[in-house]
């Protein structure tokens, strides 16, 4: 008996999928869907988002001609499927992994990839300028008449849309009528109305040929009527297929609204798209119902927690990888603020959609009436924080670090300017490991230590995160902010709940005296910094190591000790050029404590370059912050080049 050969091995490029009858696409999703949750299983990564779109993503590519029509993914989290059927089916167990796939969409992975993403609402306004240019492009070229009939298409999911660049470039968009599609993947905000066979009927009536030359008809027809009477005709007709089918506000600013259709029905899928790919008036919304987690009942039950998972079992779902027995820093900063919050009532809480993330649905089932989930709308949730402030709440702002740089101006402008004491919770500063460049907290210290009365804490550790919390939730007199690393603590002994102390602002501590090497770190690398001492020690070298827990304002008493009473002193951050290393630097020369050129100052930190993404340990060798780089650095320093090749951890 002949075994026939899987779909998806004669499926290996949308080349190769469009040579499929449409009759057997729905089998080619099925074996797309096990495909993603085996890879996934074996890699960890972004779950239920692409399980949602196999059949999206496999019609888009049927019906389109990609790579020559640009298909955009919003954020990216869901382009696995589409990484498989574009020629990267051989690699997708590589996924998040060093050398591997990125999780996300990536120019420099593939000519499938036109756009790279990982922060959400850049879709629409990427795809807007990829149409324009193709337009200016085929104006330009009179001779180049293919340019014109490029598509270019944005896959934007309901989450992102609550993102307020969405709306600008929705705006523009419609305002520029340059032919572009963008597909709303609605899996969760409800906006649609039922959706069968009435609707898919409607969509594939409004989005058909005939149709559109009955409504080119209609407009030449009114086209030499009074302005008054064509402006109501047009309305009539827009409200009219809004009543039926939604879309309204779609309407309003510019496009001609497809929808709603059911995601994962190929009969209804297939036609709508290929009538739209053939409207060439001005920009299409087509909008799109999914069920997140389809076909996989683990991740459609488990909601968010499939999101983004580990590697897991395919037939419990649980996830399999090693837990440590130190908490989390997400989790020493959700029960810190949680009791700091029984003590003051005017504690809240605000994150942009990332609640697990951040430790905020711990704070929400505390205070359910005190916590705000904003969306992914950044730049919102620091000026809403900032009008709390303004009014004696007191509002911690919590977000990843590299999210925060979506909301600079807001900062700048509606915090930082006014000296209004927010409280922003910087998660994942440093390395992140698997996610890669996009979602390293890299910059924060460079770009919020410039600002005037801005206040920048580091967490060493998770008892100095405890005493972090609490020392912001007490302070009341400038913004303040507080950064730490992603992952389990270094596993030391956690204050009890009622004697965690306030800090005094701007002082640091010393860990361990010593006369030769002055280790000073800021934030996460402090338990390497502590082993890098042990290994100098080993050495016959003495070595202090001092916490400075303040970026700004600088413990300057201790730093002029650390440079008066050693030969070496060496600064040690997981952020950028432009950091703490060159607050300390700059303080020195002010000081005039380099003047006699007796001290040897070295400041380590991130490298000048966007690391992808592979383990945190290997991101961490890469940068050279590890205990071995440390030490050697001081031998150097030192002078002792022989010694310093020799160190190992």
């Amino acid at each position: 008996m002949t075994v026939a050969t899987p779909l998806l091995d004669r499926a290996s490029t949308p080349a190769d999928l469009r040579k499929l009858e449409k009759s057997e696409l729905q089998q080619l999703c099925d074996e797309l869907r096990t495909e993603v949750i085996d890879a996934v299983s074996t890699t960890g990564g972004h779950l239920g988002s692409g399980l949602g779109v196999v059949e999206l993503t496999a019609a888009i590519h049927y019906t389109f001609d990609t790579p020559r029509d640009r298909l955009i993914f919003d954020v990216g989290h869901q382009c696995y499927p589409h990484k498989v059927l574009t020629g990267r089916r051989d690699r997708i167990r590589t996924l998040r992994q060093k050398d591997g796939l990125s999780g996300f969409t990536k120019r420099a992975e593939s000519e499938y990839d036109p756009f790279g993403a990982a922060h959400a609402a850049t879709s629409i306004s990427a795809a807007l300028g990829m149409a324009v240019a193709r337009d200016l492009k085929g104006e330009a070229d009179k001779e180049a008449p293919e340019q014109d009939d490029r598509r270019v298409i944005a896959v934007i999911g309901d989450g992102s849309m609550s993102a307020g660049m969405a709306y600008e470039a929705l705006n523009n968009a419609g305002d520029r009528a340059s032919q572009l599609t963008v597909i709303l993947n609605d899996n969760d905000m409800s906006i649609a109305p039922p959706v069968g066979a009435m609707s898919a009927y409607l969509a594939r009536a409004a989005s058909s040929g005939s149709y559109q030359g009955f409504r080119n008809l209609a407009k030449q027809l009114t086209k030499n009527l009074p302005k008054r009477i064509k402006n109501l005709a047009a309305k009539a007709e827009e409200y009219g297929r809004g009543m039926v089918t939604g879309g309204t506000l779609f309407e309003e600013l510019g496009f001609y609204y497809v929808g709603p259709i059911d995601g994962h029905n190929l009969d209804h899928l297939l036609p709508v798209l290929e009538n739209v790919k053939n409207i060439t008036d001005g920009p299409v919304l087509v909008h799109v119902v999914t069920e997140k987690g389809r076909g996989y009942k683990m991740a459609k039950d488990k909601g968010d927690k499939l999101h983004a998972v580990s590697k897991f079992d395919v037939i419990s779902g649980e996830e399999v990888a090693k837990k440590s027995n130190a908490p989390s820093y997400t989790g020493v900063f959700a029960e810190q603020l949680i009791n700091d919050a029984k003590r003051d009532e005017k504690i809240v809480g605000i994150t942009a959609a990332m609640p697990s993330g951040t430790g905020m649905d711990k704070f929400m089932k505390a205070f359910p009436d005190r916590t705000f989930d904003v969306g992914i709308a950044e730049q919102h949730a620091v000026t809403f924080a900032a009008g709390l402030a303004a009014e004696g709440i007191v509002p911690f702002c919590a977000l990843y670090s590299t999210f925060l740089q979506r909301a600079y101006d807001s900062v700048v402008h509606d915090v930082a300017l006014q000296n209004l004491p927010v409280r922003f919770a910087m998660d994942r500063a440093g390395l992140v490991g698997n996610d890669g460049a996009t979602h390293a907290g890299a910059f924060d210290t460079a770009y919020l230590g410039c600002l005037p009365n801005m206040v920048l804490m580091a967490a060493g550790d998770e008892a100095e995160l405890q005493a972090m919390v609490h020392t912001a939730a007490l302070y009341d007199e400038h913004p303040i902010g507080f950064r730490f690393p992603r992952g389990e603590g270094l596993g030391v002994d956690l204050y009890e709940a009622d004697k965690v102390p306030e800090l005094e602002i701007g002082k640091g501590r010393i860990l361990k005296e010593g006369s030769t090497v002055a280790l000073l770190s800021f934030g996460g690398r402090l338990g390497e910094t502590l082993k890098a001492a042990d290994l100098l020690a080993q050495r016959g070298l003495s070595a202090t190591v001092a916490d400075a827990r303040f970026a700004k304002p600088l413990d300057e008493d201790l730093i002029r000790r650390l440079a008066k009473e050693h030969e070496v002193l060496l600064c040690v951050e997981e952020g950028s050029i432009g950091g703490f290393g060159s607050f300390v630097l700059e303080f020195l020369v002010r000081d005039g404590l380099l003047d006699q050129g007796q001290l040897k100052v070295r400041t380590m930190h991130l490298p000048d370059v966007y690391q992808d993404q592979a383990s945190p340990k290997e991101m961490y060798e890469e940068a050279k912050l590890q205990a071995e780089d440390i030490a050697r650095q001081a031998m150097i320093a030192l002078g002792q080049q022989e010694l310093a090749a020799d160190v190992t951890a």
